[in-house]
């Protein structure tokens, strides 16, 4: 078995800004390809789930915050190919659940809280070992699905691009999804990440660490942007609010705080400051995570 995806849409954005300056923009929309585990999670848990199913395991045990999208899309990918799932909360359990939290519990999920001095240990595996039964047949997926079976998973995003491009676009948290798209594109195209997260030099390092472990045809053809992480991961300000608002009423497209928001900032910034040559075709990359609008009150 496998997660099943829907048809994902191509959605061109024809507006006075992308027209004033000559350039065609259009929107992936991951957000649509799975009811719950959309966006780019589906990329990084398809071959993971794969794998665990390979090997005969019948738990996945993962990483993430109280908001995380990846929590809610390993519990769902797990309820929907019969797979026990087992989420390791960073921070103490406080009052009642969020609704990503309670999403993934009626998933199936068992929830373990650990402090977020604790959770720094994540990758050690002693740490581990105090959390779960280690006797259990379990398989286990880093924080975010960001490992090679992920990258693997992304690489296979830019096949449902049903047109030439240019220059596509992706937000970044971990670098895995950009590295994905880094391994499949074509000669002349290139990739840009929006970091949205703080940390200098960060995302182009890890997306660097995960072309190497892979044999990448053109691994100079991508950038990094820093500059739209509006003060760092999870954090908005009122003119990233108000342009989300925006963007929505006029495309019909809802936006994520965390990721594709930020990203499609960057992008329109860039259109007006004349950044992207006139002709070109620009493909935005929806990665979903649009659950995890409920953990801002705006």
């Amino acid at each position: 078995m496998e997660i099943q995806s829907a048809a994902i849409p191509l959605q061109a954005i024809n507006d006075s800004i992308t027209k004033k300056h000559s350039v065609r923009l259009f929107v992936l929309r991951l957000d649509l390809n799975h009811p719950h585990v959309s966006g780019n999670k589906l990329f990084k848990l398809k071959y993971n789930t794969k794998e665990a199913q390979k090997q005969g395991k019948d738990t996945l045990v993962t990483f993430g915050g109280a908001f995380s999208n990846h929590i809610a899309a390993t519990a769902a990918a797990g309820k929907e190919l019969g797979l026990k799932t087992i989420g390791i909360i960073r921070g103490e359990e406080h009052g009642e659940l969020n609704p990503t939290l309670k999403f993934a519990i009626d998933c199936g999920m068992k929830l373990i809280h650990v402090s977020r001095k604790d959770y720094k240990n994540k990758k050690v595996q002693s740490f581990l070992n105090s959390q779960i039964d280690t006797s259990s047949n379990y398989y286990l997926i880093p924080e975010g699905g960001s490992n090679e079976l992920g990258v693997l998973g992304c690489k296979e995003i830019t096949q449902n691009i049903p047109i030439d491009f240019d220059i596509v676009c992706c937000p970044c948290g971990t670098g895995a999804t950009l590295a994905g798209i880094v391994l499949s594109l074509k000669d002349g195209q290139e990739a840009i990440g929006f970091q949205v997260l703080k940390g200098e030099n960060y995302i182009i390092n890890e997306v660097n660490n995960w072309l190497g472990k892979f044999q990448s045809p053109f691994p100079n053809q991508f950038k990094v942007n820093e500059s739209y992480h509006f003060g760092g991961y999870a954090k908005i300000k009122p003119e990233l609010k108000e342009f989300i608002e925006m963007f929505e009423k006029e495309n019909n497209i809802p936006l994520d705080y965390v990721y594709t928001g930020k990203m499609m900032f960057g992008i329109y910034d860039l259109i007006k400051k004349g950044y992207f040559e006139k002709g070109k075709t620009i493909i935005a990359i929806h990665t979903g995570g649009l659950q995890g609008n409920q953990g801002f009150e705006l």
